[in-house]
């Protein structure tokens, strides 16, 4: 008699993001999760965040029946403490795999580039990349990694500000490229996955003129930030 193999499960996807206070930040990553799972409706996908929101990420993994396999994909643009940290012990403690940051990645700056072009950039501007900050140097490199990249797609130097916890910080990198070229518009790029406080102080630090974050509210999820997830937790499950 021939035996049927049982077929295995691909691992759940664990969909973790920092989590904010701001309902239109909320309701764009909930869309954003819930593109991904309508994009692999076979696949697991669970929500989860670091910070302020719940359920937190041993929560998600508790609830999980025993013995499934899970991949942590962080929504977060760059590697910092949660990743190599908070993430980093709880994969640890549960068997769980941690996959990579959604960027560096050329479709996030593609995606920046766009939102640029939404605001109305010029090629008189000075563009600004605002990122959030983080106290890990690795997380601060991937950003100006980033902001390179981007002036390389624009054919514009692109400088970066810190939000918070890194060096140089927003409004002063501001003010230095206001300086530099007097007269110019300082183009703030939003480098910040959705609507939040920390969108509120990029578009008070001093800009001309402010991108949307990557996820706008009301708007379709962007199709790029669906494959990204995707492909973290593909190259981390393989």
């Amino acid at each position: 008699m021939t035996s049927v193999a049982t077929p295995v499960l691909a691992p759940d996807l664990l969909a973790i993001s920092h989590g904010t206070s701001s309902p239109a930040g909320q309701a764009a990553v909930a869309a954003l999760v819930a593109a991904v799972t309508g994009s692999r409706p076979k696949l697991a996908v669970h929500e989860g965040f670091v910070d302020v929101q719940q359920p937190d990420v041993p929560t998600v993994l508790g609830a999980l029946p025993e013995g499934r396999r899970s991949v942590i994909v962080p929504l977060l643009l760059s590697a910092g403490y949660h990743v190599h940290v908070d993430l980093a012990e709880v994969a640890h403690a549960t068997g769980a795999t941690v996959a990579a940051a959604l960027g560096p990645d050329e479709r996030l700056v593609r995606l920046l580039a766009r939102r640029l072009a939404e605001a109305g950039l010029t090629r008189d501007d000075i563009v600004v990349l605002a990122a959030a900050g983080s106290s890990d140097a690795r997380a601060v490199a991937d950003c100006v990694e980033t902001a390179s990249r981007l002036g390389g797609l624009l054919g514009l130097p692109v400088s970066v500000g810190f939000i918070s916890a890194a060096l140089p910080r927003l409004a002063d990198e501001i003010v230095t490229a206001r300086a530099a070229r007097p007269g110019r518009r300082v183009v703030v790029a939003s480098y910040l996955l959705a609507p939040g406080y920390f969108a509120g102080l990029a578009a008070r630090a001093g800009g001309d003129v402010t991108t949307a974050p990557l996820l706008k509210p009301d708007s379709p999820v962007p199709a790029e930030l669906v494959d990204i997830v995707l492909d973290r937790y593909t190259e981390a499950h393989r």
